[in-house]
């Protein structure tokens, strides 16, 4: 099929709210400025791959979604919302959550050791995986931490294990697999029966978790967990999720004569990543799906209304973020239907595995100085020692391309950093925040040092 111009993404940040981009990134003089801060300057001040987070933006995403929930739920019992670490943590961004009155999840030990780090209470924490450490077990109970899900059958016994060992109690969420699966790739919808999350619905796993959790003496059954994918823009997903763990809900009080105090409806939320994609639902309409679905329960149970969680991490982090890289070695492939220029950078898959891995979709735009009125279809490409290293697949991009222009590909705040590599022995990028004009490094960049210091034998 010809390669049409037409039908590339037209990146360029123009000031709406196209939800691509920061929301302080415009240009100046030609030149991309993110926060304030022009794009020319933080590659030559922090190097390039450099991944660049909006401050302000990250911030405004989590009151937001803060907002939504608490109007939402402000007849019902409360709501919290959880920012998934996965899609990016650090010290400065858990700060930065605190701020805003969220708490966050976690996935493993860093990721709980970064958060508390932070100075966040275990009141405001949550441990996610689906093999927990007996350590990462230890830690969470020692630090009291809120949400304690667990994964299946035999992570629940080894809870209790820990928990007696330490005369402790722990507050545990149930990961539940509702058989509602949503999202863009197989690989991150979870809530179908053939995947490694959760105690299913539909085979009864997960009321004999409840049951086992009520009868262990160092369990407090806290709430369920439902998670049924990545990226997803169906309000009627979430809303059918809803309705099948609160009818699980309903079916403990009837069984047990218990009735569950929490409901957690995970994450998944979506954002825009090309101008070609549809444009998701606001924070509010997911908040007000959620809380229909939890109104009709209680109308139909006479139960009381559960505390309600949510964990937005890709909704809060992607679009706040950016990666800048340097442009190198430019060539044009000639094709039976035309040609296509590549055009190679200083990154690639070792900064961003998502296209590899799931064939997701980017944007690009020239950013340290004004393109050309010709434009060119271009490849993107990193510099690793694989054919499918690309990072954007076709884009429409100045005709006087050079080596040495700074490219800007936006939405790379969640998973980028979080999901890089070290794949040819290149150094993973650093993190740089923006705001009112000043950057300063959130995570340093990675060196051929810090990557030998490792090395046993060097």
């Amino acid at each position: 099929m010809p390669i049409s111009l037409e039908t590339l993404t037209a990146p360029e940040p123009d000031g709406s709210a196209s939800g691509l981009w920061p929301t302080n990134v415009k240009r100046v003089g030609g030149e991309l400025t993110i926060g304030g801060v022009p794009a020319s300057e933080l590659a030559s001040e922090f190097g390039t791959p450099l991944f660049v987070i909006d401050e302000l933006d990250m911030r405004q995403r989590a009151a937001a979604w803060k907002l939504a929930m608490d109007t939402a739920f402000s007849d019902l019992n409360g709501a919290k919302v959880f920012y998934a670490g996965k899609a990016f943590l650090s010290v400065g961004v858990a700060r930065w959550m605190k701020d805003e009155c969220l708490a966050i999840d976690t996935c493993s030990e860093g990721e709980l050791r970064t958060a508390l780090a932070a100075g966040v209470p275990g009141a405001m924490l949550g441990l996610h995986g689906n093999n927990k450490s007996r350590a990462e077990i230890e830690l969470a109970l020692d630090s009291n931490v809120a949400h304690l899900v667990a994964d299946s059958l035999a992570e629940l016994a080894l809870i209790e294990t820990v928990a007696a060992e330490r005369g402790a109690s722990a507050s545990i969420v149930l990961r539940v697999t509702t058989g509602v699966h949503a999202g863009g790739h197989e690989y991150i919808s979870t809530a179908h029966e053939d995947q490694k999350f959760g105690l299913s619905i539909a085979s009864g796993a997960a009321l004999r978790a409840i049951e086992e959790t009520l009868a262990a003496p160092h369990l407090d059954l806290a709430g369920l967990h439902s998670h049924i994918g990545s990226q997803i823009l169906s309000l009627d997903a979430f809303k059918a999720a809803a309705a099948a763990i609160l009818e699980l809900r309903a079916t403990a009080a009837a069984t047990f004569g218990y009735v569950i105090p929490e409901i957690d409806f995970g994450g998944g939320y979506a954002v825009r990543y090309t101008v070609l994609d549809d444009v998701p639902p606001a924070p509010s309409h997911y908040a007000d799906a959620l809380a229909a679905s939890v109104r009709s329960h209680i109308e139909a149970t006479n139960l009381t209304a559960p505390r309600v969680s949510i964990e937005p991490g890709r909704a809060i982090a992607a679009t706040a973020g950016l990666t800048l890289y340097t442009v190198g070695t430019i060539k044009q492939v000639q094709l039976e239907e035309g040609s296509r220029r590549y055009v190679s950078v200083d990154g690639g898959m070792s900064d961003n595995i998502r296209p590899a891995l799931y064939g997701a979709d980017y944007t690009v735009a020239l950013a340290s100085r004004c393109a050309s009125d010709e434009t060119v279809v271009t490849r993107v490409v990193g510099k690793h020692c694989e054919s499918g290293d690309i990072v954007v697949k076709d884009a429409a991009l100045s005709a006087d391309l050079a080596p040495g222009d700074v490219l800007a590909v936006p939405a790379t705040g969640a998973y980028g950093r979080s999901m890089a590599s070290n794949y040819n022995l290149l150094p993973r990028p650093g993190v740089v925040a923006v705001r009112d004009g000043s950057a300063r490094v959130l995570v340093r960049p990675e060196s051929v040092s810090d990557l030998l210091a490792l090395d046993a034998d060097a």
